[in-house]
């Protein structure tokens, strides 16, 4: 078992240095178990929006792109993979712990969950949404997306974003569940979780379209900038 723990700045927000740290840990993990957890009161809180406030379009579209591969890599990883959602897990780090098998969060923790980007006018990139679309259903990806709200660990089990909450030990709980998914013949399940799961990540000229076209435009409007920059200023 390979246990990765998230422990970055902002409330460990997506950066390009924690997508750096990530793809190293899927490298050193070599096909064991994965526990993913976050550090403190967060499991992510989101993509870093400093980050993306300083940079340019063709930086957005790197950073997007890059997101897009973590995600697809982290969803279609050989073994089991179990999320310990241990606080805040918002927008891309909601979809981070939606490209886990299982997410187990703490009862009792005042942990905000959910896929706002909608409320900062933002996009979710290809790759991303097709993993909210494949654990969600249509009809509770557009609930979640166009909801743009943040619930509690009790609603984001009624919602799909997270499968138990758990009272008393929540990493003995993970464990334990990561323990049972690892007893089941690891050639079979990485067989049947690619299969289930490839075909919906497969890619198409019009993601590609949608990508370059409108989504990368709008991350990297001024209309962004403002948007990012009165959030980031609420937060001083």
């Amino acid at each position: 078992m390979h246990q990765i723990r998230m422990a970055q700045p902002g409330k460990n927000a997506l950066s390009t240095g924690l997508m750096a740290f990530l793809e190293a840990e899927l490298q050193k993990a070599d096909g064991e178990p994965i526990l993913l957890t976050g550090d403190g009161d967060a499991f992510s809180a989101g993509v870093d929006l400093r980050e993306i406030a300083a940079a340019d379009a063709a930086a957005i579209e790197r950073f997007l792109r890059r997101l897009d591969a973590l995600v697809t890599r982290l969803d279609l990883y050989p073994a089991p993979v179990v999320a310990l959602v241990n606080g805040h897990a918002i927008a891309g780090g909601c979809i981070l712990a939606l490209a886990c098998d299982w997410r187990i969060a703490p009862a009792g923790i005042k942990a905000r969950i959910g896929l706002n980007e909608l409320a900062l006018g933002a996009c979710i990139p290809p790759a991303c949404l097709r993993v909210v679309r494949h654990r969600l259903g249509e009809r509770g990806a557009e609930r979640a997306i166009f909801g743009a709200s943040l619930l509690g660990v009790e609603e984001a089990v009624r919602a799909g974003l997270l499968d138990e909450v758990v009272e008393g030990d929540a990493m003995h709980a993970a464990l334990a569940k990561l323990q049972a998914l690892s007893a089941l013949p690891r050639a079979a399940y990485g067989t049947m979780k690619h299969g289930l799961r490839a075909e919906a990540l497969r890619t198409s000229a019009y993601d590609e379209e949608r990508l370059m076209g409108r989504e990368v435009p709008i991350w990297a409007s001024s209309d962004m900038q403002r948007r990012i920059e009165a959030l980031l200023g609420k937060g001083r």
